[in-house]
């Protein structure tokens, strides 16, 4: 009798550690304090096969979770910080907590009216939890590029300082970023990369033939001292006044004639290349970029169709699973085929990795976001709104009492 007792316990304890099997992959799980997810509720997920049946609401008796390490990221990223499993206590909603809430929420929108809100009765209040798979992969870049610059002289680190480094040869653990950064670019040097080149536009020469008086000319055939007619007195040298006299031209000092204004008539300018060095410096440059590519798919409910996938990205929810690899692998729940299927195409729709890149690390986190759907009727009309998250955002499409006029700064009037 007693080892039955002790092995049932034994079987107790290890169902309920399974609430945290392949959520912990990359923290540790403290024990939760308070209610958490029965077993019943686990393995209600493997019972039905079919596909549009979710678990039932987590509303009543999930708790949130351990948060994962800030400084990993994560689902839930940019959310609040510094919650514990016992904090969020359970998520019970009865229809005053939800009246409340709408009330909340109407009573920030300065055109809508709070009279549905408080009087329309509370015709049906539906449960409809949201899973949220998330696949981020971190990936590294690189490419050459060729950086030139005007020769003034001195040493050049080039081929017979020692040999040129390969493009992924190059150590850059010292400007490695956090992982899953959402961007990061460096520009580096190759090193023995430079070399001294002739530049193109002068041919050495330093100098290039004015665009402005020997445009039309052949090298070797360039010629100075062009002059152009001076435009205040027409060529003339004097200027003509109403009295007859006539004067001497300020502008060109009775010559009738302007130097040009590019080169002077000096017929050749100096080339902006090279800046009239005649040489150019030339080095490959190392283009590195870190960036996080990140896919998510959300599975939905009918009853929650209508919600943007948006809005449970930025909601809060309860971390499921949550595991880094180099690639990860679909998750594995052993009384949940359904979480499994969700992963499995959260992983098959990872995004492609572009050709010059390398894969650094790979993050796999599956999230419930609790959703309950409250339906609100008075006579003939009714609306729906959405209580989302373990913040209880509310979301609501279609409020049946507004009114803005353009009157006022909230800009609902511009929404078609």
């Amino acid at each position: 009798m007693e080892q039955a007792l002790l092995s049932d316990q034994k079987q107790e304890e290890s169902l309920r550690y399974y609430q945290y099997v392949g959520r912990t992959a990359s923290f540790n799980a403290p024990s939760a304090i308070g209610d958490e997810v029965s077993v019943d509720e686990i393995r209600s997920a493997s019972v039905f096969s079919d596909p549009n049946y979710y678990p039932p609401s987590i509303h009543s008796a999930l708790v949130a979770s351990p948060e994962s390490d800030p400084s990993q990221g994560g689902y839930g990223e940019g959310f609040q910080q510094g919650y514990t499993s016992n904090q969020f206590g359970r998520l019970i909603l009865d229809e005053v907590e939800i009246r409340q809430l709408l009330i909340d929420h109407v009573g920030h929108r300065c055109c809508w009216a709070s009279q549905p809100a408080r009087r329309w009765k509370i015709s049906a209040i539906e449960d409809c939890n949201v899973y949220v798979g998330t696949l981020e992969t971190f990936i590294e870049e690189r490419e050459t590029v060729r950086e030139t610059e005007p020769y003034a002289g001195g040493e050049i680190d080039g081929k017979g300082t020692g040999l040129e480094l390969g493009l992924w040869e190059l150590d850059l653990r010292s400007e490695f970023p956090l992982l899953f950064v959402p961007h990061k670019e460096l520009r580096a040097k190759i090193p023995h990369s430079e070399a001294k080149e002739k530049c193109s536009g002068c041919q050495g020469r330093g100098e290039i033939p004015c665009p402005t008086c020997n445009v039309s000319l052949e090298p070797g055939f360039y010629k100075e001292n062009q002059m152009s007619q001076c435009h205040v007195c027409y060529g003339r040298g004097l200027i003509a006044h109403r009295d007859g006299s006539d004067t001497i031209c300020n502008k060109c000092n009775g010559n009738g004639k302007l130097p040009c204004v590019m080169c002077a008539s000096r017929r050749l300018i100096k080339c902006q290349t090279c800046n009239g060095q005649g040489s150019l410096l030339t080095r490959n440059i190392a283009l590195v970029r870190w960036r996080t590519l990140s896919n998510r798919k959300v599975s939905a409910t009918t009853g929650a169709a209508s919600v943007p996938d948006e809005v449970f990205h930025k909601a809060r929810g309860v971390q499921l699973y949550n595991t880094q690899a180099y690639q990860c692998n679909p998750a594995y729940f052993a009384d949940s085929y359904l979480l499994n299927r969700f992963s499995s195409e959260v992983i098959a729709d990872r995004t492609p990795i572009p050709p010059a890149s390398r894969v650094i690390c790979e993050r796999h986190t599956i999230s419930v976001v609790p959703v309950t759907r409250v339906t609100m009727a008075h006579r003939n009309k009714a609306f729906s709104f959405y209580i989302i998250g373990v913040n209880r955002e509310v979301y609501i499409r279609d409020y049946p009492s507004k009114f803005c006029w353009g009157l006022c700064c909230c800009l609902e009037w511009l929404k078609v």
